[in-house]
């Protein structure tokens, strides 16, 4: 009986208590808290590397269309014995993967 009015008279610091208790467990622990932050920094992290990869991947890409429609001997030469497997009689091909 003694504990229940004394919550009675410290209404006011029990509520302070569990409302700082409330935000200190979602500003750590929460969907926004610190732990999900970090988890979300290290996402974007891996997309960055992602992107940069893709990027070069891309630049790549442009590069070998640019040489295929500027009709580049070389470059069609190296596809065509490089896909068909194609040489000469007096050439000796080796495969090295």
């Amino acid at each position: 009986m003694q504990l229940i009015e004394s919550f009675k008279k410290k209404k006011l610091i029990l509520f302070n208590v569990f409302l700082t208790l409330y935000v200190g467990i979602n500003l750590i622990g929460g969907e926004r808290g610190l732990v999900s932050y970090f988890e979300k920094k290290k996402i974007h992290q891996e997309l960055v590397q992602k992107e940069t990869l893709l990027n070069e991947e891309l630049h790549d890409l442009k590069h070998k269309i640019k040489l295929i429609t500027n009709n580049d001997l070389d470059y069609l030469d190296m596809l065509y014995r490089e896909k068909l497997r194609y040489g000469t009689k007096d050439e000796i091909l080796i495969k090295l993967k």
